[in-house]
């Protein structure tokens, strides 16, 4: 029978056409979704059933962007009851039960992104559930990044500058300046996505200052730095002094190998930084037992 003519015949084959298929028919309003981290979203899902909504069941799943080949339950209704995810417990829920299927996610997080599946049936009618999907996609802003170095800082050395992000929806560009005494970008060589490094060679004088690694996305700019100090060998001068230890001991420290790595100095204020890589100590050795000071004596410490 051909379904031209009149609306009440259209509406007649529709009707037929449904009961011929046997099965719950579902429409997604939208296909994707963008979302900022922390915001609440509506996943929409209608369907349209022939049969009392007594034994309506409703499951929402999602596989994620980064395992599309392991999706998990989100929230379920079945037979009047609401089940969900204990990991989502209090950030999910239905709208609108048992008429639609609409749920809401509250509280988005970068993890919540991926593939959202609606799948409806509702017995008596036979035939497979009826499936919807859409894309949700949650944006952040770039996490606070770690900087740090590694090499030696004595003239003619070399020193690695890396920079670390841990998260940031689009992936964040990564730069690094040198800022002082005037801001020069650097060449950088990205490991994957999130990490990337400088290199610097046969560093001397004119390398020290502070050097800046900015991560960047749509939704801002998040900033780390290393103060950068270099120093040649002949500008440390020779150290020699004592020590007064508990219990009557004395060292005496009298030549070094290495003692400076990292100076830190913060501008209008003294404050150095010593880290001792390297100290070649020897303790002198008393001819005759040594005996505690008189009361009332006493000896200075450095």
């Amino acid at each position: 029978m051909g379904c031209a003519g009149g609306w009440l015949l259209q509406a007649v084959c529709l009707l037929s056409t449904l009961l011929d298929y046997g099965a719950v028919r579902v429409t997604m309003r939208l296909s994707n979704l963008e979302m900022v981290q922390g915001d609440s979203v509506t996943l929409p899902c209608s369907f349209f059933t022939m049969s009392p909504l007594s034994r309506l069941n409703i499951i929402w799943t999602l596989a994620p962007f980064s395992d599309p080949d392991s999706p998990t339950q989100v929230i379920v209704f079945d037979h009047g009851q609401v089940i969900e995810n204990p990991s989502l417990t209090g950030r999910v829920g239905f709208l609108g039960i048992p008429w639609s299927a609409d749920i809401i996610l509250n509280n988005t997080r970068i993890s919540d992104a991926g593939t959202y599946r609606c799948m409806v049936s509702n017995p008596p009618e036979t035939g497979d559930p009826g499936i919807g999907e859409l894309a949700l996609n949650v944006l952040a802003p770039p996490s606070l990044p770690l900087c740090l170095w590694d090499g030696v800082t004595d003239t003619g050395g070399s020193v690695a500058l890396s920079c670390m992000v841990a998260e940031g929806v689009p992936t964040p560009e990564m730069r690094w300046d040198k800022l002082e005494p005037e801001e020069i970008s650097l060449p950088i060589n990205m490991d994957g996505d999130l990490s990337g490094s400088v290199q610097i060679v046969n560093i001397s004088s004119q390398n020290s200052g502070l050097y800046r690694c900015s991560v960047t996305n749509l939704l801002g700019t998040q900033n780390c730095y290393v103060n950068l100090s270099i120093y040649s060998r002949e500008s440390l001068p020779g150290l020699q002094f004592s020590l007064t230890l508990p219990h009557h001991q004395y060292l005496s420290i009298i030549s070094y190998t290495r003692v400076l790595k990292m100076l830190t100095k913060q501008v209008g204020v003294t404050l150095t930084v010593l880290e001792v890589l390297s100290l070649e100590s020897e303790y002198r050795a008393p001819s005759r037992q040594l005996q505690p000071a008189p009361q009332g004596s006493s000896r200075g410490c450095c």
